[in-house]
């Protein structure tokens, strides 16, 4: 199925992924800052919700300024929280212990077999990679095109490298188990076992760095991904409007407002960062999908630019689709339903996009989407009214 529906919900799922990012990140921070002040506790507590407000309004002021210097900033705070990531590597493989390593190499029994192990770990091993993607988003601002694809492979082998050897020389520290009972983050309890106490606080320290400088990165992205389809009719004109700066100004605007509501809703849901960025992960594998399946579409019919490569296309575009699929497979039927109550508002500002170019709003076979998607979200919303799903 294709059309200016289902390009405008690749839109709107990928720019409501990142809202939702944005407040794992900042329930992620004020968890953190728990260790050192009990009473931000785990990320969602009134205390949090304040401090991650004051924090969201001041980013906001900080990025209306100008997304140059926003983006030079973004790039200090990247370098920076490298460093103890490079650091927790050297010190763990350091400690490392094969016997450990070696035990249960494969699984306890109760965990399932291997694929089921990988299945129930895809959100969140998705949500490491979700971004990469981010040099195409700002492909039209790059002054050479070339650079984007480098940036893009680049940035996919570093953070590979970089996922690969945190946990794999975690698994040299404690075993399975004790890993899962480890309180988020995680890599505290591990670099603590290795060297000490301080080696906790580093990694305590070293995410409240990462975690800032990713909120700043995904404020930037989530109004781009607003701004950008404005310009090709995708999305209402209004957020197509600029500042003096350059900044999408209503763009950031409505990103920031729906992060601030989000922000009040974990007082009621008590949502952690784990369950945030795993519904961030579910909004965006549709628009992964629909990518996936346009260039396997393109690579069919022959349209793709072959520059020598035209025999690689429609088998990377297929294995992309599948994978694609894969994913909402494993994401399950909770974050479909959940996504299904985000996808839905969406259609008003297709109604608002589409008039202003077409008074054909909706074609048949989207007027199909449109009624499984609003059905899905009902069934959805009952359930979360009666207190059977949530997250």
């Amino acid at each position: 199925m294709s059309g200016e529906y289902v390009g405008f919900n690749a839109a709107w799922g990928y720019w409501v992924s990142a809202w939702i990012g944005n407040v794992g990140y900042l329930v992620a921070a004020f968890g953190a800052l728990g260790m050192f002040f009990p009473i931000f506790g785990e990320g969602n507590t009134p205390a949090s919700v304040l401090g991650a407000s004051v924090l969201l309004w001041s980013v906001h002021a900080l990025v209306l300024r100008g997304i140059q210097g926003a983006a030079v900033l973004n790039a200090v705070v990247t370098l920076a929280k490298v460093v103890p990531l490079l650091l927790f590597i050297v010190l763990v493989a350091y400690a490392f212990q094969s016997s450990t390593f070696h035990l249960d190499f494969w699984g306890a029994p109760s965990l399932g077999s291997v694929l089921d192990q990988v299945r129930s770990t895809m959100l969140v091993t998705v949500w490491v990679f979700i971004g990469i993607e981010g040099a195409s988003v700002y492909s039209a601002r790059a002054q050479h095109r070339k650079d984007v694809g480098r940036a893009t492979v680049l940035g996919f082998l570093i953070t590979l490298a970089l996922l690969m050897a945190v946990s794999l020389l975690s698994l040299g520290i404690y075993t399975q188990p004790q890993l899962a009972a480890l309180k988020n983050p995680s890599m505290a309890g591990v670099l603590e076992q290795a060297v000490g106490h301080w080696g906790a606080l580093l990694v305590y320290l070293g995410l409240m760095v990462s975690v800032g400088g990713g909120f700043l990165a995904w404020t930037l992205l989530a109004a781009e991904s607003l701004f950008t389809p404005a310009g090709g009719g995708v999305m209402p004109a209004a957020f197509g409007k600029t500042n003096a700066q350059g900044v999408p100004t209503n763009a950031l605007w409505l990103t920031n407002a729906m992060v601030q509501v989000f922000l009040l809703l974990t007082l009621v849901w008590k949502a952690s960062y784990l369950a945030l960025i795993s519904l961030s992960t579910a909004m965006i594998l549709l628009p992964y999908l629909f990518s996936a399946a346009y260039a396997l579409s393109l690579a069919w019919r022959d349209h793709l630019p072959s520059q020598g490569r035209r025999s690689s296309d429609a088998p990377v575009a297929a294995l992309a689709t599948i994978y694609c699929a894969w994913l909402l497979y494993a994401a399950g039927l909770k974050y479909l339903l959940l996504s299904a109550v985000l996808y839905a508002p969406g259609a008003l500002l297709y109604l608002v996009a589409r008039r202003q170019h077409n008074p054909l709003a909706f074609t048949g076979r989207e007027k199909l989407l449109l009624v499984a998607v609003l059905l899905l979200a009902a069934v959805a919303l009952g359930l979360l009214a009666a207190g059977r799903l949530g997250l």
